[in-house]
This record gives structure tokens, sequence and C-alpha cells, in this order.
């Protein structure tokens, strides 16, 4: 059976704190990759392949999203939870939308145009590991129907990039969400969660690509090997603090990671320099060794 897509929802809410310093300063879905701003490539890839309907569910610096509206036909919806739940709340957020929907996530990078008029029903994105992964590792069967979930495997087919959900599999996952929303349990769940726990009743497919075709930039050093105008050049003003603080180029700090406090909240970040670790805070912009590598 065949579905012809109705919309897309692109989830743009989240903070990506791992994506540090870059998305403490803008969203990181509105970096540039290659010369393109990483949610507009989605947003003409979804338009080139004849989806007109297409919703970006906004957090964390909504306000920057706003140009999108007069650059492009998008509807945008705000999750007003998205500091306090994972992202089954931006589902939740555009839930009236749910339909024949791509639910994409605003900050993937798709080499070719992964989206289609006319699919074959619901699956996820997958590219496969060689090796050892802490990914999201499918097990299918023989009809490539996803029977298991697991943190973690090897040589195997993870799940990275969109998802297609059919009216039919949209009608009972946001069935069960419902149900399950107003538990203290769902606030930390991705949806990828609250699918994996109810696989049984949500059937979906695998859909494979090639490695080479979907890419997802964790960290500022990813996203180096990707684009390698980010090596010296961040565009972070941030980056540019600590370059003049050390006299050095940026490309010298590398595995950048958010800095917390004990309550959790983002009050810097912490870097490598050659051989040390180092801490910057953001309100008292001072710098502090924390330990050699």
């Amino acid at each position: 059976m065949s579905y012809q897509t109705d919309n897309a929802i692109i989830m743009a809410a989240g903070i990506s704190s791992r994506f540090a310093p870059i998305s403490y300063e803008k969203p990181k879905a509105l970096i540039e990759v290659r010369g393109e701003v990483l949610i507009e490539r989605q947003i003409r890839q979804l338009l080139e392949a004849g989806i007109h309907e297409i919703i970006i569910v906004v957090g964390y610096q909504k306000e920057q999203f706003f140009y999108l509206r007069d650059r492009y036909p998008v509807t945008i919806v705000e999750n007003k939870e998205y500091l306090v739940r994972n992202n089954h709340s931006s589902v939740y957020a555009a839930r009236e939308y749910l339909r024949n929907t791509y639910i994409c996530s605003a900050d993937n990078y798709f080499a070719l145009n992964p989206f289609e008029k006319e699919t074959q029903g619901a699956y996820y994105a997958a590219v496969f590991s060689p090796g050892e992964t802490g990914e999201w590792c499918l097990t299918t069967d023989a009809d490539d129907l996803i029977t298991q979930v697991a943190i973690g495997g090897r040589a195997c087919w993870y799940m990275l990039g969109h998802a297609f959900w059919s009216e039919t599999f949209s009608r009972s996952f946001l069935r069960i969400l419902e149900k399950e929303y107003d538990k203290e349990e769902t606030k930390t769940k991705l949806w990828e969660d609250i699918y994996k726990e109810h696989i049984g009743e949500l059937p979906m497919k695998i859909r494979r690509y090639p490695k080479e075709q979907i890419y997802e930039f964790d960290s500022l050093d990813e996203l180096r090997l990707f684009d390698s105008s980010y090596i010296e050049h961040s565009g972070s003003r941030i980056m540019e603090k600590l370059a003049a603080a050390f006299g050095c180029p940026e490309s010298a700090f590398t595995n950048m990671e958010p800095l917390k406090s004990g309550s959790g909240d983002i009050i810097g970040v912490l870097f490598q320099c050659g051989a040390q670790r180092y801490a910057y805070s953001y309100e008292k912009e001072s710098i502090t060794m924390t330990g050699h590598v």
C-alpha cells in the first residue's frame, strides 16, 4: 500500500547542548554548513519533493526562526515545554498536523534529497556501522519490519535521520502519547523511546541509506570533519574570545562540552587545548584549568 505524503514536521526546539559553544549563541539548525543554513536546506528539499505543508516546531531562541515565514511557506509552532521535556513534546505540540507525515530533525544534513511525495509505509532511516557504536541499533525481520531497538551494538544498522509516519502509525502513536504524556517518567523520553517501548503496536520498517548520505553533527569536532571552514572560523564569539585569550587559532580548541552547574544548568563550556583541559565560565568570563588530558 502506498501513501501520499501530506506534510513534514521539522523539530527545531532543543538547545543542542552537546554542540558547544556554537549552539549557545544560535540554534544549531541555523548554522551554515557548506554555504547553506541547515534547516533551509531541508525545507528546500521538502519543497523540491512536492511537500508544501511544512511545520517547524521551535522553542530555544524561537525568534531567530521567525524569518523563515517570510522566505518559505512554513508554519511555526511553539513547544513551550522544550526546557523540561524531550523531543516527544515537539511531536505533541504539532499533533494536530500528524497524518502521512515526515518527522525530521532540523539539524540533519542530507547529501541527497531523501524525501518523496509517495511512500510505501512507516519507516525510520538507518545507516550501517561496521564496528562498535553507541547509537540506536535495529533488529529487523525478513520483511524489514523493525522488531527490536537496542542502544549500542556492532556491525548493525542504526537510526539516523528522518522518519515517515503513515496516518495509521500517527493515530496509534498519538493515542499512546496522550495516554502517557502526563506521567513523570515520560518527560525525559525521546519519541523514539516511546516507540521502542510500544514497538509491537507501532509497526515500522527500516529504510537503509549509505552512510555518506545522512549526516548529524553532535559536536563542533564532527562538523569540522565535514566542513573545514569551521576549523579556524566557527563564527562563535566565545571561540573568538578563547582564541584571543590563548593567543592561538580556533583549531587549537577541541573536545568542546557543556559545563553544567550542580543543578544541571549550562554555565559555560569545557574544552581541550594541547594536553590540558579547561573550563570557561560565561557569567564570570573566566578560564580555569581543570586537569591534564
